[in-house]
């Protein structure tokens, strides 16, 4: 009797070894699709209007860089899903805008500037429409070469804070490639370089691959745990700054070459740092605020789904984190009806708009959702190869 059951067991291990090996399923591109239309038309119909200002504790112009960064992610979701109803709406707000950056052709703040980079993008969806359009940007691009920032009397010493990088650098590029005059890229790199090299001692630290947030955050300065405090959107907003540059410039230039290289740093740097639920922590390397972040994940996400599609990152190394992050967001952030949660709300640093949670709703909803349509369009691609 005991032989008898031994051999059955035997035979039932050899049956179960022979069974196709069963893996998770991976996302489906059409599903990645489904949930960027519906985080995108939940906050379309909230905010129906899209000239009406925003009004958390003072009113603010709906061209403010929170807003901009929203129609960067519509315009990479128009990409993947052409619909009018996408134009009609960014185009209403550009119109309303007079295709103007936020507080007129004077400014030098990177942070009014963002606006512009979609005023770009639209051109090409409107027949007819000329360069003459983008007057007032232009000028204000120029306007900035020739002054130099007060506080630090530098002509390229605008950029004092990383998020800047995000908010005006592929503007200066897609000027450059729209006007064909290299002065605006010319520009851009030197700023960018000071920011990287000379800002606070220089922002980016290249052995660990990641950046301090502005001189305030450089050392001595730790968090609580002695760690170095990397603000996870502060580096997602340089990390997608360089893809959105490096698709603008000849892949053999030698500015191409110099972002690329950072690119790659900054690659490595980030893929030490996710958790292993898939999100990063709005502290990158410290257990201060451990939590997942939704804003930084959407930009690693689209980050990293670039460089593989463009060969830069190895897929064996960087496919499994990509496929990590959406699945966490998707499972973990977006509500049934669109909404996104565990989004940091504005700040400077991990400990803005604490404490974060699935259900809380942060200051403003509209750079969140920009974000998350840039690494959900990018993932899509990705998963289209």
């Amino acid at each position: 009797m005991m032989k008898y059951d031994m051999k059955r067991f035997l035979l039932l291990v050899l049956c179960l070894l022979a069974l196709p090996t069963v893996t998770p399923a991976q996302p489906q591109a059409d599903e990645v699709l489904g949930v960027a239309r519906l985080a995108n038309d939940y906050f379309m119909k909230k905010y129906e209007d899209p000239t009406v200002p925003t009004n958390w504790k003072r009113v603010r112009p709906s061209s403010l860089w929170t807003r901009a960064v929203y129609y960067e992610g519509l315009m990479a979701l128009q990409a993947i899903d052409p619909q009018q109803r996408y134009i009609d709406y960014a185009r209403t707000w550009a119109d309303f805008h007079q295709w103007t950056p936020r507080n007129g052709v004077q400014t030098c703040d990177a942070d009014d500037q963002c606006c512009a980079q979609t005023y770009v993008e639209l051109l090409q969806y409107l027949p007819g429409a000329g360069i003459d359009k983008l007057n007032n940007v232009r000028a204000n691009l120029d306007h900035q070469m020739a002054t130099a920032n007060p506080k630090n009397q530098s002509l390229y010493g605008w950029w004092t804070w990383i998020d800047a990088i995000q908010m005006a650098m592929p503007l200066y590029m897609q000027m450059a490639k729209l006007t064909g005059e290299a002065k605006y890229c010319d520009h851009a790199m030197k700023m960018y370089r000071w920011s990287r090299n000379e800002c606070g001692g220089g922002l980016f630290n290249v052995k660990e691959g990641l950046w301090w947030r502005d001189a305030d955050y450089v050392p001595p300065y730790k968090e609580p745990d002695g760690q170095q405090c990397y603000w996870s959107r502060g580096n997602g907003w340089v990390y997608a700054a360089l893809v959105r540059c490096m698709e603008l410039l000849p892949p053999k230039s030698k500015e191409y070459k110099e972002l690329k290289k950072d690119f790659l740093l900054m690659s490595e740097g980030l893929l030490r740092c996710q958790r292993e639920d898939g999100f990063w922590n709005p502290s990158l390397v410290s257990t201060n605020y451990a939590m997942p972040e939704t804003s930084g994940t959407a930009l690693f996400l689209y980050g990293m789904a670039w460089g593989i599609e463009q060969g830069y990152l190895k897929a064996a190394d960087y496919r499994p984190a990509c496929d990590r992050a959406w699945t966490a967001m998707a499972t973990k952030a977006v509500h049934p009806d669109g909404f996104l949660g565990w989004m940091q709300g504005t700040g400077k640093d991990p400990s803005a708009g604490q404490p974060l949670s699935y259900t809380r709703i942060p200051d403003f909803e509209d750079y969140g959702t920009g974000c998350f349509l840039l690494g959900a369009t990018e993932y899509y691609k990705l998963l289209k190869e």
